[in-house]
């Protein structure tokens, strides 16, 4: 992305019949005037050869995960800007990986109401010397997010504790009709040693706190697996000079958020 202008052209065309969906395309150009077309597969997902319509291909950028290819004879098109005048230099982005897995990835849907909240920063409208707005809206937007760690794990204590724990475990009638929680009840376990309301609420408080691990284990994979990734060595995208602040997805450094969600991590868990 960081070889992209701000406006681009975009339209479509149907892809190879495997994909399962619609081959999208995207043309823009570089700053030596190479013009560069993003070929996108759908959801069925394909092969980068298939895309370029060429065999030998070579990755430009990315990883096992999702990367961009070009055909070998396209690798080094921004050296020889002459040699690509006729049309645009074919680029095929395969993000299939993105969506393989086993099934511990239904998990992330958790953090499906965290990942609206850091969209809702990132579609913020560019600002004209607005600093303090534009820190003021970063900080509104992050606090927004802490409080939806607190709402959820909050949920589970009022559930865990409260509902289960304190008033149902603590009725006869209720712990009848969920035998499960006879080990609770004064009445049904002859005031056991878990009987006490202490007792069942520190042994209920379990289901908070898993919830709380469960989503820094989450957190911390999509940590390790994308926001650690160091970005590739290019000149940071400087401000024009009407004073705009650069497109964030043409900094280089964009997906590169190893200090940041780390803080950000250790602050919902102590939230949490």
């Amino acid at each position: 992305m960081d070889r992209a202008t701000e406006h681009a052209e975009y339209g479509e065309r149907p892809g190879p019949s495997e994909t399962g969906g619609r081959e999208a395309t995207g043309r823009t150009g570089t700053d030596d005037g190479t013009a560069l077309e993003l070929l996108v597969h759908g959801v069925g997902g394909t092969t980068p050869e298939r895309m370029l319509d060429d065999p030998r291909t070579v990755r430009v950028t990315g990883d096992d995960t999702a990367a961009v290819f070009r055909r070998i004879d396209d690798a080094d098109a921004e050296a020889r800007p002459a040699d690509h005048r006729g049309g645009p230099v074919p680029e095929a982005y395969v993000w299939c990986n993105l969506t393989s897995g086993n099934g511990s990835r239904a998990l992330w849907l958790l953090l499906l109401p965290f990942m609206v909240v850091n969209l809702a920063h990132w579609m913020r409208p560019t600002a004209r010397h607005g600093r303090r707005t534009i820190r003021l809206h970063g900080l509104l937007v992050r606090l927004t997010g802490l409080t939806l760690t607190v709402l959820l794990v909050a949920a589970a204590c009022e559930v865990a504790l409260d509902l289960t724990a304190w008033q149902c475990a603590g009725t006869r009638a209720c712990a009848e009709a969920h035998t499960w929680l006879g080990f609770l009840s004064p009445d049904l376990s002859h005031h056991g040693w878990w009987s006490s309301p202490g007792r069942r609420l520190a042994l209920a408080a379990v289901v908070p706190t898993a919830l709380t691990v469960l989503l820094w284990y989450l957190s911390h994979r999509t940590w390790s697996a994308y926001e650690s990734q160091r970005p590739m060595d290019h000149a940071e995208v400087r401000p024009t000079e009407d004073d705009v602040e650069p497109v964030a997805l043409g900094r280089p450094g964009f997906w590169y958020g190893r200090r940041l969600v780390a803080r950000l991590r250790a602050a919902h868990t102590a939230a949490g």
